[in-house]
């Protein structure tokens, strides 16, 4: 199973986030949850670097079965609203696949 967790600030704002685990919905190569999770996660980690020029922490591993992002703490106040809005539609697009094969994923969130 894929563990999403998501940190959220007091503020509500996304200050990171993990994504650890496999899928296992198919064999390696053709798991579409697993496609699915992963080209959410980068594309918001790539519009961020993107379109907004913060660079947030990335750590990877796991053999592709984890990554730990974190937005650094010194984001210019005009962009923290952007940035986190990036994080938001990843979380709105991982809840789809959520509803779809919550056997295969589950995101939880903290404070």
């Amino acid at each position: 199973m894929i563990k999403v967790t998501v940190h959220q600030s007091e503020r509500g704002e996304i200050a990171a986030f993990t994504v650890e685990g496999h899928a296992n919905f198919a064999r390696y190569g053709s798991d579409l949850v697993c496609a699915g999770v992963s080209a959410v996660v980068f594309g918001a980690l790539n519009g961020i670097v993107e379109l907004t020029g913060v660079v947030p922490k990335v750590e990877e591993g796991g053999e592709g079965g984890y990554l730990y992002c974190e937005i650094p703490g010194d984001v210019p106040e005009e962009k923290r609203p952007e940035v986190d809005l990036l994080l938001k539609a990843m979380v709105v697009s991982l809840r789809t696949i959520e509803k779809d094969y919550g056997k295969y994923i589950r995101i939880t969130f903290q404070r």
